[in-house]
């Protein structure tokens, strides 16, 4: 999406100003696709995190699965699996209402309301149904094989990141996802093993504490958790 046209020649206006036309459409049909297309998503995913002087400061992967909300919910918040499996376990899942982030090594586990924790987050871009419109401009970033690159530059001047380029196949399925934050860094989520608007057991989208566990209110104030019987 940073790539602009704006550079080019006068006398190369009208043309760029056609191929620049050419390539929103291309990217919106992508786009369209995607959100319209694509009702469930199950991937392995390899995520590899850089600073402002391209070098690696995070490796790490995992499984990701993902139902979004039909058209005619109520919400537009969509359920999700996060599950990271290496270099340590971690996992959030979201059941559409709540937002749950699971840490096994400190038995702990923080509770959100998932619109509110999500807001302007790479999960939110990939769970929720529409509004990308309204909170991105999305621009064309040309093609990769049949894949269609997608770029979209947040309206808002305050988010965490300053770019999201969307790397979608013909079927509007995300190939690979990168984010750039405003200081320089970024990420990178490359997806494989996909499958695409099969059933998910509705089971993945749920979570129960495990005994013993901490649960904190990520809404309220700091305070101590509370156990689970």
């Amino acid at each position: 999406m940073i790539r602009s046209l704006s550079s080019l020649l006068a006398v190369l206006l009208l043309s760029s100003t056609a191929a620049s036309a050419a390539g929103a459409d291309s990217a919106q049909d992508a786009l369209k696709r995607f959100v319209d297309g694509v009702q469930t998503f199950e991937a392995h995913f390899e995520q590899t995190q850089t600073d402002d002087r391209n070098k690696v400061t995070a490796r790490s992967s995992g499984m990701f699965l993902l139902a979004r909300p039909p058209a005619s919910a109520k919400t537009g918040v969509g359920r999700f699996r996060w599950a990271y499996e290496k270099p340590y376990e971690q996992l959030s899942i979201c059941d559409g209402v709540k937002l749950w982030a699971f840490d096994p090594d400190l038995n702990q586990v923080t509770v959100r309301n998932a619109r509110d924790a999500l807001a302007g987050t790479p999960a939110a871009l990939l769970s929720q149904r529409g509004g990308l419109s309204e909170a991105f401009v999305v621009q064309d970033g040309g093609s990769e094989g049949d894949a269609r690159i997608v770029r979209l530059l947040p309206k808002a001047k305050d988010g965490d990141f300053k770019l999201i380029e969307l790397t979608l196949d013909k079927a509007g399925a995300p190939q690979r996802m990168r984010f750039e934050d405003p200081i320089g860094g970024s990420s990178e989520v490359k997806f494989s093993a996909i499958k695409t608007n099969q059933k998910i057991d509705d089971t993945q989208f749920k979570f129960v504490p495990p005994k013993g566990t901490e649960v904190v209110d990520g809404d309220s104030p700091p305070k101590a958790g509370v156990a689970t019987p």
